[in-house]
């Protein structure tokens, strides 16, 4: 058997050419492997296991590990590794974030790092976004895994302690991050119940076995951790600690003012009873808001809550009703309010707001208030990352987040160039004065490219607007559909059929993430898949997940970006004023508008400062929360509970 090596060193740079000297061995060693049967293709594994135990480096053991999962990949699943994505492996096995394409095949490209740093039997994690990809990338890959002699395991949400530790137990094992750090809490929780002497020892020694091994810690040493959308986890993700609360306590009086609050917010004016100041996203009582606050009759319950105390929670439910909407921050089910992700999409299970934001939206939607006493543990997410002995990850977008990942994360960002070249056209840019006139076009564009065959997908950053638009759609005959968290169990069939002939999908971020969208038959003799999106994101990477959707593999693809002159981004970057003024002009003015892209593109680059500026300051202080714990002689991750 012989193959081709289809990469030249010549257009590599740095590391990756340096690197790429690996892949003639890696290919000599394939050839070797070619005609063994399957059963001695695993004692080669076994082999491999046993030097990687014995200390040898696993450098040294590269090329053979990777030769090996490159010819499982073939038997099992029919395909075979591309040198780009043997770079890509070899690039995270060196402790890189790479960014690869969509398309690019990173969930095969993830095996190789994974297999040769599972082969010293001390674990190996690989952290995705959601419980949907972990189950299916664990199911997917498992065949190779399999086949070379190690077992995969898979952690999800409401999953059992002990079937947590088996799978944790396991060579490798997918979940998402939220669920490797709850499980980190958990077991620091236990660790100390233990040194406090609260474990109930004697009746597990009696024969609670049962809830003994519950007990009983699921991790092991982190040893090392692949991240999967690593700009999604490690930066957009950041800003929200992982928290284990300490219960919560029956308070009325707190209850009562979130409730009073929330019916009296509506009765403040902006500018006249309170200021919002937009780059903060705060609100502030003027002083003729202060005396309403302080004249507004009250339930007796409120008789013990002093004057400033009141000003705060009333500031509050203004900044919820101003700022935290239905259907787009958040949603309600089964009396619950159920986080939305603004960067994937999907629904943030088990995710709260904190500092009152969480009992102020519930008071707003007339559900119970839940007031927490405080934390029992709690780790950001890069702390928790940060444990590894060795991290590594990948995504479509990192190099614009190249300088943060190496300052916060110590990890090096590689640009993997494509299997292919691509063929993905970009549309001039349209801009309106006003979201009604945006969205009539984007339908009047989505009815032409339908009406010639092609496949349209709409990126949208809310459900409420993948709704707006699906009611313009609707209204005009034109099929579709919608793929919004509401849809969640859906996703993978309306993504499946996204590339189809005439297909028109309408989705919030959850189809930039971990999805595969394949054209049907004669879609690329016609132009390919067209994206629309139709808001310009906070972050440029969220923008680029989309617009990759199309255009992948060398196939043809085509994307257009639609903005207005009212769009929520000129509002958070720009400031109050300034977006005031644009929103006026779009009103009152004909247009041309195309002119002022520089002013959305303004407004996103403020947001992405500010955001790494939020991040930064949260690592500086969970950095003097740690000093503090450690000269207190705390542990570092377990906060004291009154």
């Amino acid at each position: 058997m012989s193959f081709v090596t289809s990469l030249s060193p010549a257009a590599l740079d740095g590391k990756l050419r340096r690197w790429s000297s690996l892949l003639p061995v890696i290919e000599q060693h394939e050839q070797e492997l070619g005609p063994l049967a399957d059963h001695d293709l695993r004692k080669r594994s076994l082999s491999l296991r046993y030097r990687a135990k014995s200390q040898e480096p696993l450098d040294r053991l590269l090329p053979e590990a990777y030769a090996l999962v490159r010819e499982a990949a073939g038997r099992t699943l029919g395909m075979r590794h591309f040198d780009v994505q043997l770079l890509g492996g070899i690039a995270m096995h060196h402790r890189s974030i790479v960014e690869m394409q969509t398309g690019e095949g990173k969930t095969l490209t993830a095996t190789l790092p994974v297999y040769l740093n599972a082969l010293s039997g001390r674990g190996v994690h690989v952290a995705t976004v959601n419980d949907y990809l972990a189950h299916r990338d664990a199911e997917w890959m498992g065949p190779i895994y399999d086949l070379l002699g190690l077992k995969v395991g898979v952690i999800q949400a409401m999953m059992a302690q002990p079937q947590r530790r088996e799978a944790y137990a396991c060579d490798i094992t997918y979940g998402t991050a939220g669920e490797f750090g709850f499980d980190f809490l958990r077991d620091r929780l236990l660790s100390r119940r233990a040194a406090e002497g609260l474990t109930d020892l004697l009746g597990g020694m009696l024969g609670a076995a049962a809830e003994a091994d519950a007990e009983e810690p699921v991790h092991r040493h982190f040893n090392f951790v692949l991240v999967d959308e690593a700009d999604c986890i490690l930066i957009d993700a950041a800003g929200t600690p992982l928290i284990i609360s300490a219960g919560t306590k029956n308070d009325a009086a707190a209850a009562e003012c979130y409730r009073w609050a929330a019916e009296v917010a509506p009765r403040f004016a902006e500018n006249e009873h309170y200021l919002y100041l937009a780059d903060r996203r705060a609100v502030e009582l003027t002083a003729a808001g202060r005396k309403q606050a302080r004249l507004l009759p009250k339930p007796d319950a409120m008789d013990a809550v002093g004057t400033f105390p009141i000003y705060e929670y009333i500031e509050r439910a203004i900044k919820v009703n101003r700022l935290f909407l239905r259907e787009r921050e958040y949603m309600v089910r089964d009396n619950q309010i159920v986080i939305v992700d603004e960067y994937s999409g999907r629904p943030a299970e088990g995710r709260i707001w904190f500092d009152g934001t969480q009992q102020a939206v519930q008071a707003k939607e007339g559900l119970p208030i839940s007031l927490p006493t405080g934390h029992a543990a709690r780790v950001t997410v890069q702390d928790f990352f940060l444990r590894y002995d060795r991290l590594c990850g990948m995504t479509g977008t990192a190099r614009d987040s190249a300088r943060e990942l190496r300052k916060i994360c110590k990890v090096s960002v590689q640009v993997i160039p494509t299997h292919r070249p691509a063929m993905r056209a970009a549309w001039p840019t349209r801009i309106f004065g006003t979201a009604r006139d945006k969205w009539a076009a984007i339908a009047a564009e989505i009815s032409e490219l339908r009406e010639q065959g092609r496949p349209v997908l709409v990126g949208t950053r809310s459900i409420d607007k993948s709704l707006t638009l699906s009611g313009l759609l609707s209204a005009r005959g034109i099929e579709h559909r919608v793929l919004n968290a509401h849809r969640l169990a859906e996703e993978a069939e309306i993504v499946a059929a996204a590339g189809q002939h005439a297909q028109v999908t309408v989705s919030t971020n959850m189809a930039g993430r971990g999805t595969d969208i394949k054209l049907g038959d004669g879609v690329a003799e016609i132009g390919g898949l067209h994206v629309i999106l139709s808001e310009m994101h906070e972050a440029a990477r969220i923008d680029r997940q989309l617009i990759g959707r199309c255009g992948r593999q060398g196939d043809p693809g085509s994307y257009r970006q639609y903005l207005s002159l009212d769009d929520d981004i000129l509002l958070v970057g720009l400031g109050h004023e300034r977006a005031a003024w644009l929103a006026e002009y779009g009103k009152t003015s004909g247009g041309p508008f195309d002119q002022l892209l520089w002013a959305f593109q303004k407004a996103q680059r403020t947001v992405e400062r500010r955001h790494f500026r939020q991040r930064r300051s949260l690592l500086h202080w969970e950095e003097e929360r740690r000093k503090l714990q450690r000269e207190l002689g705390h542990d570092a991750c377990i906060d004291s509970v009154g």
